[in-house]
This record gives C-alpha cells, structure tokens and sequence, in this order.
C-alpha cells in the first residue's frame, strides 16, 4: 500500500563555491539566465575551467548557492571591496535569483543572511546591493532587510 503522505522535499542547503565547484556554478548561471532573462551575459560565453577555479578560489569573490537535493533553487554573487579611506572593505551584492517554483519560501533571505556572516567574517562594515525601478519584489525585500538610498548608476564605457 501506498504511503499517502507526499515525501517531504529535500532540505535547504546553502553553501559557498569554492575552486572546484565548476559544475554547481554552471547551475547557478543556468538559473541566472533564466531568472534574469538573459541568457547571452550568463550562458553564450562560459569562463574556461582555469578561470573559474582561479575566480572562485578568490576570498573576495563570493558565490552562494541554494540547494536542494542537486538542485540549485537559488544563488548569489557577490564581491568584497578593499576600501582606502579606513581598514575595512563593502560587500556588493551583484547577482542574486531564486527559481520561479521555489520563490516566497525564505531562500533569498537565507542567501543574504549566509553572505552577511560571511561579511562579518572579513571584516566588511556593510553590504550593499542595487535593485532595478519596478522590480518590486527585490525592492520589498531588500527594503525590509536594510536602509534605503537612493542613487543613479551609471556604466562608463571603455573606449
């Protein structure tokens, strides 16, 4: 006979990428590209292996994933910025997503919760992130987290 319960999903699992994590950062970009639309910057172009073992072994580059089973269901990027004016350094959180199916569960918050010890950790004095007008879920989230400024960013090209 049948078990007529449904079998509790897996736990949530989050943890940091390290030099050897290629395949889990694969995932992560996958869902990148389908979280943000944006399958060109994420998946067109994929670092070599030398890259990323090199990047993701950078203290100061900061990858998280959101797991399930072997399911990437979240993650973030984020960068720790060496500052001059003080010994100390930011945190820019620059990426971070949350599958359609496994949104509204806390995952984010975790992510952000794991990338803020991991920031105390280093020494960092704040983290901070930016979110696009009208992405109102990313607004509500990050308002009910931290301090709202508002500011301009601007991408200054290279030639």
């Amino acid at each position: 006979m049948a078990d007529p319960t449904p079998s509790a999903a897996p736990p949530l699992a989050v943890c940091r990428l390290g030099a050897h994590d290629a395949a889990r950062l694969r995932r992560l970009n996958a869902l990148f590209a389908d979280a943000f639309g944006d399958t060109e910057t994420y998946l067109a172009q994929p670092p070599d292996p030398a890259w990323v073992q090199q990047t993701l072994a950078n203290p100061q580059v900061i990858a998280l994933v959101a797991e399930r089973g072997d399911d990437v269901v979240g993650g973030l990027v984020a960068y720790e910025l060496p500052k001059l004016e003080r010994r100390r350094s930011e945190v820019y959180l620059y990426d971070l997503a949350v599958a359609e199916a496994h949104r509204r569960q806390g995952i984010a918050t975790r992510l952000i919760d794991a990338l803020r010890a991991i920031a105390r950790e280093r020494g960092a004095w704040v983290v901070y992130v930016q979110a696009d007008h009208g992405d109102d879920p990313a607004i509500a989230l990050y308002t009910s987290l931290g301090v709202r400024e508002d500011v301009m960013h601007f991408d200054l090209p290279l030639n």
